[in-house]
């Protein structure tokens, strides 16, 4: 398959792009564009944050575990991909490892529960 037109132009053109698959709901075009860009800039999590979510959209749980796992390990108490990561394993049928991140999601948010 040609790629040339997902790897094609500025890092924030394909930014714009991916942004505009994934809003269209084409989360496999838009994992597509994010892929080469988070191997271009691989310490920003927003690229990392919508390829995860690409996928996770897409169904492919396994790799969106994989970049969520890597958000969560250079920045812990970023709320959202502990959210995330949370949901994913839930999808893979893991609720005993999607509880933690779950947890943590929830007091991240401010939300500790009813006393």
């Amino acid at each position: 398959m040609d790629s040339t037109y997902y790897d094609h132009g500025s890092p924030a053109e394909r930014w714009e792009r991916a942004r505009m698959f994934f809003d269209a709901k084409d989360y496999t075009a838009a994992a597509r564009v994010l892929t080469g860009l988070v191997e271009e800039v691989p310490e920003q999590t927003g690229p990392r944050l919508l390829l995860a979510r690409s996928y996770y959209h897409s169904a492919q749980l396994r790799r969106a575990e994989a970049e969520l796992r890597v958000i969560v390990e250079r920045d812990p108490v970023e709320y959202y991909a502990r959210l995330m990561l949370g949901r994913t394993l839930q999808r893979q049928g893991r609720q005993e490892e999607a509880e933690p991140h779950l947890r943590i999601a929830s007091a991240l948010a401010g939300d500790f529960g009813q006393a």
